[in-house]
């Protein structure tokens, strides 16, 4: 019978472990680094595709929302007592005209006022803050720029403007619009925006939202019978909400001041700064140019009232809104006269 016999090695004759080459460690760690770092990569680059939207609407919105402090803002601050005593002796003047004034500096809130929030008639100038919530219904979403909007019976008017004598039916942009309202002053364009935002109680809620609390359409333009209502706090305060970038998308804020821009009436507050600046040759505009201002204005003209209200562009790069308004007998030349004079007055205060 054999017995099984264990083999036993003597520690000399035992196989040693295999020994890996020098490179062999150093490079396999490098490939699973070099695996792993691709991995992550393709990981991460797939997470930030799928988040890519939603942080780029978090950031629209918040851009939208959270205005830039060096754009000012329309805050009251400290009044400019020598232009305010000057509006106050030029209205006296003429003392059975109905005046109301006021002027804003956006980027330091030194301010000018006379009877600021006294309510008179709108006339054109009603415009401005239409085309405010235009412009915010447009960048909600609302409406489209490219929008056809249809002429009818209702909307049609006369005075100023040339869309009213189109056949019923006709069609315009939004755009076309938005900027015949202000360019000419269209009657016909005003009335097709009221309706398509709603009309004049869904227009009046809104100005009441954004504080213009004076403003208010109860007439279809014309409305020659000065039915409509604004004020020279409320005018300013349209102009400023949009140029501060409280309320408009950069694109739609452009767009605001580039039709204000289209405005072919100088005659009031823009002929009034050139007054205070000591005149000048060529076009009132190009005059001012020539002087570092410029002037988007909207004017307002129903005989009855006069009105004129700006985005104001100083020379030493500050801003300011105004606005100037007057009612008196029909035609009378004193109230555009008192416009310019008191944008004369506001010229030399402002300008230095």
């Amino acid at each position: 019978m054999r017995v099984a016999v264990s083999k036993r090695f003597h520690p000399s004759q035992r196989r040693a472990p295999r020994a890996e080459g020098g490179w062999s460690k150093p490079l396999l760690l490098l490939l699973r680094l070099l695996i792993l770092g691709i991995a992550l990569g393709v990981i991460t680059g797939t997470a930030l595709k799928l988040l890519a939207p939603r942080l780029s609407s978090a950031s629209r919105q918040v851009t939208s929302v959270v205005p830039s402090k060096g754009l000012g803002q329309f805050e009251a601050r400290q009044e400019i007592s020598q232009l305010s005593a000057q509006l106050v002796q030029l209205a006296a003047r003429q003392p059975d005209l109905k005046v109301g004034a006021f002027v804003l500096v956006l980027d330091d809130g030194s301010f000018a006022q006379l009877h600021p929030d006294q309510p008179l008639p709108a006339a054109s100038s009603i415009k401005t803050p239409i085309l405010l919530a235009a412009l915010e219904a447009v960048d909600q979403g609302k409406v489209r720029l490219n929008e056809r909007l249809s002429l009818n019976k209702t909307v049609a008017a006369g005075g100023s403007g040339w869309m009213g004598g189109q056949p019923l039916g006709s069609k315009f942009s939004f755009h076309e619009v938005a900027t015949e309202m202000i360019r000419v002053s269209d009657n016909t364009a005003t009335n097709l925006l009221i309706q398509r935002l709603g009309g004049k109680t869904a227009l009046n809620t809104r100005f009441m939202e954004l504080g213009l609390t004076g403003t208010v359409i109860n007439n279809w333009l014309p409305d020659l019978e000065g039915r409509n209502t604004t004020t020279p706090r409320d005018q300013a305060r349209s102009i400023a909400l949009v140029d501060t970038g409280k309320n408009l998308s950069v694109r739609s804020r452009d767009l605001f001041r580039e039709t204000l821009g289209t405005s072919h009436t100088d005659t009031l507050i823009p002929t009034g700064l050139l007054n205070g600046l000591g005149g000048g040759e060529g076009s009132t505009n190009e005059a001012l140019q020539s002087k570092g201002v410029r002037a988007y204005n909207k004017t307002g003209d129903i005989g009855i009232a006069y009105v004129d209200s700006a985005l104001i562009e100083l020379p030493d790069g500050r801003r300011a809104v105004a606005s100037f308004m007057v009612k008196g007998p029909f035609n009378d030349p004193r109230s555009t006269d008192l416009i310019r004079a008191m944008a004369a007055a506001s010229a030399k205060a402002l300008v230095k």
